[in-house]
């Protein structure tokens, strides 16, 4: 039986009085893939910054591979919604991806052999070799989302976690960008916030339904009942053939 990576356990986050999440309880065992679905401002991103320990529960336990989420930092790849960054801002795909090295060993001396392997080796594997020189700002959507995607990886973490990663994508880069995650999921952990709750059942093993509390369905068990309890009116559903 696959041991669980992530461990919530009676959780409880507002922002003064208004409650984010309310007694949550999550087990997320090694190598699933977990949807995260709910509507906006429902406690997704919240439950992500308690998971990378940039938030700290007001009640209950946080546990990321056996610790606290912030001693656990170096094993977790984040993709977030939007890049955290001017795109202007004179930097190149390298620069970019070798930021999800900094932590990692001895930073005095700048980035070694080991690091710069780990960069040419991601890129390699998220089909961006060959931007590797271009300035930030001269990408694409779809190309500025598989470096921000290499910056994950490059740090080999056993988790990796992404905040809706295809939101402003056409859906031939979002089937590509899930046939991905699809190849990394067996070897990672994989947390994968959406609102396209149909599209993402295709690939992961569980989705978790976040409005202010939890609750967890396989992805067979989600229906026209489910999306309406959680978002509290009818979402049209599209059936994606691959």
């Amino acid at each position: 039986m696959a041991s669980d990576v992530i461990q919530l356990t009676g959780v409880s986050f507002s922002y003064g009085a208004e409650p984010a999440l309310r007694e949550v309880d999550l087990a997320v065992a090694d190598r699933e893939f977990l949807g995260i679905v709910g509507p906006n401002a429902g406690g997704k991103s919240t439950l992500l910054r308690l998971i990378l320990g940039l938030l700290e529960p007001q009640s209950g336990r946080v546990e990321v591979l056996g610790r606290s989420p912030r001693a656990a930092r170096t094993d977790i790849g984040y993709v977030p919604q939007y890049p955290g960054f001017a795109r202007d801002f004179p930097i190149t795909v390298e620069q970019v991806v070798l930021l999800g090295r900094l932590g990692l060993g001895n930073r005095f001396g700048g980035y070694g052999r080991e690091d710069r392997q780990a960069m040419q080796r991601v890129l390699e594997e998220v089909d961006a070799h060959d931007l590797r020189a271009r300035q930030i700002g001269s990408l694409s959507g779809g190309q500025l989302q598989r470096v921000l995607l290499a910056r994950a990886l490059v740090c080999d973490p056993r988790i990796l976690i992404l905040d809706e990663p295809t939101a402003s994508l056409d859906l031939r880069l979002e089937a590509d960008i899930f046939e991905r995650l699809k190849e990394f999921n067996e070897r990672m952990t994989i947390l994968l916030v959406s609102h396209d709750v149909a599209f993402i059942s295709t690939y992961v093993s569980r989705v978790a339904c976040v409005n202010q509390t939890l609750v967890c369905h396989p992805t067979a068990a989600i229906d026209g009942s489910t999306i309406l309890a959680l978002y509290g009116e009818s979402v049209r559903r599209v059936a994606h053939e691959h």
